[in-house]
């Protein structure tokens, strides 16, 4: 008989890279949860099996995500999840007042509810300064009583194998009665040597060879020299099949075919493409301030911009390294750690939101491969 596997809840999912980390540890997400239908807008394509509740989580009764899970208190192995982070990130206005920031404690207060054997928060390394560490202290004072925290501690992506530089503040915490130990030693036996911009994106078809479909997509097939011949472990690992519970029938046909999404074209003016073109690797636009990536080293942070509801502002995106123009969203979603089956939203302004805003899934799996082998 097959092994059940555990069971995880993902708060403020978002497009879903922290639930792509845990199956991926060989986690079950029975639920997530978000607000943002424009982020969250390809979550059921890409993990048909599990509900998304489009709830404020400031507002929800931790009991209705029980019902909405099927399960009872106690019964969740796992809660993980990333509060809105822009109140506190330094690229920000740092806003005490933002009333996301507030989100932070309603995380905590769902936990302490639910009460699952461990739970992972993550947020930007903002949240550590002043303010941002007084409303993190409060709400770990929360569950402080019934569970073992572990940090926080600043995890960089590419020190678990992706093709980015992101630092991110984890808070670790679990039940000693139901959990083995869990220490800074396992988080530093888990990581991995970073992946380059080449190892993540070199093996990728033109982005001019791109064409749209009914939906709004712009998909592009793999180059006919074969689809693992003389690549990166990373990019194989990217182009892998979907696993037989995630992504639906017309995306797994697609893959089949050597066909990827994400290939939306963005339109430079000449002037744009000519001053791109006198941009080095690891140096930036003095005008757009777009950094050039460089082929043999991991891509910096990927920025979000943000929702309808803060301005709709588009983020900076990173140059190509060799072509004068910014990176594509299945390019940005290589580098994150996104294999290619997974789907994003139609418009480039919404994909970039959702990938910036993602953990990416080499960390989630990390970290939840560490509770995996310790949950009981």
């Amino acid at each position: 008989m097959q092994q059940m596997r555990p069971k995880i809840v993902d708060i403020f999912s978002g497009a879903g890279g922290f639930s792509l980390g845990a199956r991926m540890a060989d986690f079950k997400t029975v639920l997530a949860v978000d607000i943002d239908s424009d982020i969250t807008f390809s979550f059921s394509q890409n993990f048909p099996l599990t509900p998304l509740l489009l709830k404020d989580i400031s507002k929800l009764d931790p009991a209705e995500i029980l019902r909405e899970a099927g399960l009872r208190k106690g019964e969740i192995d796992g809660v993980i999840g990333g509060p809105p982070c822009q109140g506190f990130s330094f690229i920000g206005k740092r806003n005490p007042s933002d009333e996301r920031n507030q989100l932070v404690s309603d995380f905590f207060r769902t936990v302490k509810e639910i009460r699952p054997k461990f739970f992972i928060l993550e947020n930007v390394p903002g949240i550590l300064s002043t303010f941002g560490r007084e409303i993190l202290n409060s709400g770990i004072g929360l569950i402080s009583g019934d569970y073992e925290v572990l940090g926080p501690s600043i995890l960089n992506a590419a020190e678990y194998g992706a093709a980015t530089v992101r630092k991110r503040a984890f808070v670790l915490g679990y039940r000693t009665e139901c959990c083995d130990s869990v220490t800074k030693t396992d988080l530093e036996e888990a990581r991995r040597l970073p992946a380059t911009v080449r190892d993540a994106i070199g093996d990728l078809p033109k982005l001019n060879l791109g064409r749209k479909d009914e939906t709004g997509q712009y998909w592009a097939y793999y180059p006919k020299t074969g689809r693992s011949d003389g690549i990166a472990e990373y990019a194989r690992t990217a182009r892998q099949k979907p696993p037989e519970d995630l992504s639906n029938e017309r995306i797994k046909a697609a893959h089949a075919e050597g066909r990827i999404s994400g290939f939306q074209p963005t339109r430079h003016t000449s002037e744009v493409v000519k001053r791109f073109a006198e941009v080095f690797p690891d140096e930036m636009d003095r005008i757009s301030k777009c950094p050039r990536l460089a082929w043999d080293s991991p891509c910096g942070t990927l920025r979000a911009g943000t929702g309808k509801d803060r301005g709709s502002y588009q983020s900076i995106r990173p140059i190509h390294p060799k072509e004068n123009r910014v990176v594509s969203v299945r390019e940005a979603a290589r580098i994150q750690g996104f294999p290619d089956w997974f789907q994003f939203h139609p418009t480039k302004w919404h994909s970039f939101r959702m990938i910036g805003n993602s953990v990416s899934p080499y960390v989630a799996k990390a970290i939840l491969g560490i509770f995996a082998k310790r949950v009981g």
